[in-house]
């Protein structure tokens, strides 16, 4: 075993009882690295991914190879969920040195006095293909370009840093630039990137980009409240959700969506699932269901969430963060089916059901296989076997059922059990979201434990810890992961008010402000104040695999700024936006969570303030839970609630039932006719 043994990675545990003489990223290996003059080959990957395992298997389980690497350098592996901080430096300077997007594993090579990358790649083969030299071999030039061209490399570090410096906003505009060009731009974009026949954005590999989607919903709002409806903008992102939901990406028998498609017709996707993924794709088919109340948007949510509540909900609460791609060697081996398998467990008119819907008569699409890939609509299967869309939705559904009872006796893949805020917090809105708009409070009691959870484990002494595995939370909390739990409480207190979560909310918004705001520039870091000190310190705002922490923060100090009328929060969402404006401008494209903050700052949103007996505001919460409005904040709270802020203590009550509609320029005399409110919280129909 090496230094990984006590690690509570489960991707660093994988790696654990390699030949290689892995480290884990700490004082001890960067010290080792200067008083032995090696450069650090620094790998980070996760454990989900498909090329870590391959280059694992290939290279670093290879006696020689490993004694190779122990014998010119320092070797440092790293969990990119759980140091997301050094994955973004390194992929940035992957970016700049090799001139092409990384991705992992990701492979870095460091000076060992300052951490400074001097050559990186990504996957490396064991002998020399597809233009890739044989890892063995670059391992021995790096080495010889470290005895031999030092200068040189001091040089390049030279350029690297100031490279990697200059990719962090420097210039704010003054807050009156700030207006809608951007958000026309990116509507324009969307458009010209939209593939009209399979839904999506670009071509292959073909990924969901949740925040493209949620942007065309929000300008489809926005155009609609100004009586020109853009059907275009609901075209492309109706279109997309139901492709994705009817395609390969998601899993058709268990539920919840793959991390994305290797094709343009999101059949065959690669294999992992990741809680990030699923948490916004599960708010963003909850806001496609009230739009148009397609049946499959409500399979897919119910899918979705039951799949998280019985695969990835830890019993404790929380839950956990990925499942593998492979299984027993292979990718996908869990989710394909042969023909016959499928047909010795059903009946011959619920097989011939799925023959029509999956294309089981046509050429198998994996490896000789199924994965399983909607050819035909529930209705259209139906008509051609003579049933109703009700008798066919029954059997589809009970068929499913058996499908996956006997794929439960398959080997699993493995299952990342760490626990990560940021995680969590996004599938912790999804699952609130999907128990609000189907009211299903199971949904929402499992958001609630998994909320809870994190309190109780991992925020202590008025900090959040970033993961949690085997009972020991770690590693100092990033924007990422405060932000994401600001948004996910100030949305759990729009349809559960607890006062509790409030405080908690104001905690973790000071410490935004007070840990991660940059004073000068506007923006927050993504590393705290007090955060170990690395080459550069990130201030990303364009979105990643996650909506931009910026964007979330903004956002969410935007609502709490409304909810409390504390200009400290709302000043700081607008330095933010300032600071991001000219990414804005230049590469609309890439900043879709932050262009929603850029649309609720130019259209601030009413916000509605309840007081009720408990039947009065039951009968609201569910009324408005079928209200697709993102220019409304409701706020719920029984009469017999008397813990209230000073900033809301006001709002007392009138009776059975009183409301009050703010907007920046002040609150509306008080409503107290039922009729009246209901009339506020009617949905609107979009079909028109």
């Amino acid at each position: 075993m090496n230094h990984l043994k006590n690690a509570t990675s489960p991707y660093l545990l994988q790696h654990a009882d390699n030949p290689v003489n892995w480290w884990g990223w700490c004082e001890q290996s960067l010290q080792l690295a200067q008083q032995q003059d090696k450069p650090i080959l620094l790998s980070i990957g996760y454990s989900a991914c498909h090329w870590c395992h391959v280059m694992a298997h290939e290279s670093f389980e290879d006696a020689a190879t490993a004694a190779l690497m122990n014998r010119l350098f320092i070797n440092i592996k790293v969990d990119r969920e759980q140091r997301p901080d050094l994955d973004r430096i390194y992929q940035n300077a992957h970016q700049l040195l090799a001139n092409r997007p990384g991705g992992w594993p990701l492979t870095v090579f460091l000076t060992p006095d300052k951490q400074i990358p001097f050559f990186a790649g990504t996957y490396f083969p064991p002998q020399a293909r597809h233009g890739l030299p044989a890892f063995a071999d670059l391992l021995q030039h790096i080495h010889s370009a470290w005895q031999q061209q030092r200068s040189e490399i001091e040089q390049q570090n030279q350029s690297v840093m100031e490279a990697l410096n200059s990719l962090q906003p420097q210039s704010p505009v003054a807050a009156d630039a700030l207006d809608s060009t951007p958000l026309d731009a990116v509507r324009q974009q969307l458009q010209q990137h939209f593939d009209a026949r399979f839904g999506g954005f670009g071509d292959a590999p073909k990924f969901p980009h949740p925040g493209n989607i949620e942007r065309l919903l929000q300008h489809l709002y926005r155009t609609r409240k100004n009586h020109h409806m853009d059907r275009q903008a609901l075209h492309m992102a109706l279109f997309t959700l139901e492709k994705m939901a009817a395609g390969g990406l998601q899993d058709q028998i268990g539920g919840g969506f793959f991390r994305y498609s290797v094709d343009a017709q999101w059949m065959i996707p690669h294999f992992e699932k990741m809680l990030y993924d699923n948490g916004p794709l599960l708010s963003l088919y909850c806001d496609a269901w009230l739009i148009n109340k397609s049946p499959l948007f409500k399979r897919s949510i119910e899918a979705c969430a039951d799949w998280v509540m019985r695969e990835m909900q830890s019993p404790e609460g929380a839950y956990y963060s990925s499942l593998d791609a492979d299984s027993e060697g292979q990718e996908g081996l869990f989710y394909i089916w042969r023909k016959q398998q499928i047909q010795a467990l059903l009946d011959k008119q619920s097989y011939a059901l799925l023959q029509q819907i999956y294309g089981l008569q046509g050429k198998a699409n994996f490896s000789g296989q199924w994965h399983l890939h909607s050819h035909k609509t529930v209705a259209q299967a139906a008509a051609k076997l003579g049933l109703t869309e009700a008798q066919a939705q029954e059997k589809l559904a009970a068929a499913g059922h058996k499908l996956l009872q006997a794929r439960e006796q398959r080997t699993r893949p493995a299952r990342d059990d760490k626990i990560l805020v940021s995680w969590n917090a996004l599938m912790i809105k999804g699952m609130l979201r999907a128990g609000q708009v189907l009211q299903r409070a199971d949904y929402i009691e499992s958001a609630s434990r998994a909320l809870d959870f994190i309190h109780k484990n991992m925020w202590s002494n008025g900090r959040l810890s970033a993961s949690h595995k085997d009972g020991l939370s770690t590693l100092n909390a990033y924007l990422d992961d405060y932000a994401c739990l600001l948004d996910a409480l100030l949305f759990k207190l729009s349809i559960q008010w607890h006062t509790q979560d409030l405080l908690f909310a104001v905690q973790l918004a000071d410490i935004l402000l007070s840990q991660f705001e940059d004073p000068q520039q506007g923006g927050f870091f993504f590393t705290s104040h007090d955060h170990e000190s690395l080459i550069t310190r990130t201030k990303s705002m364009a979105d990643d695999s996650l909506p931009s922490g910026n964007a979330v923060a903004a956002l969410a100090l935007q609502r709490l700024g409304l909810l409390l009328s504390d200009e400290r929060y709302l000043q700081a969402a607008r330095r933010t936006l300032q600071l991001a404006w000219s990414g804005m401008l230049q590469i609309p494209y890439a900043h879709c969570s932050l262009l929603n903050a850029l649309d609720s700052w130019l259209h601030p949103p009413e916000t509605l303030f309840v007081r009720g007996s408990p039947q009065a505001i039951q009968h609201l919460q569910t009324l408005a839970a079928q209200q697709w409005n993102p220019d409304r904040i409701v706020w719920m709270i029984e009469n017999a609630v008397d813990d209230l802020p000073p900033a809301l203590a006001h709002y007392k009550p009138q009776g059975d039932i009183s409301a009050w509609r703010c907007s920046v320029q002040g609150c509306q005399p008080a409503l107290t006719r039922r009729e009246d409110i209901e009339a506020l919280l009617q949905p609107e129909n979009y079909s028109q």
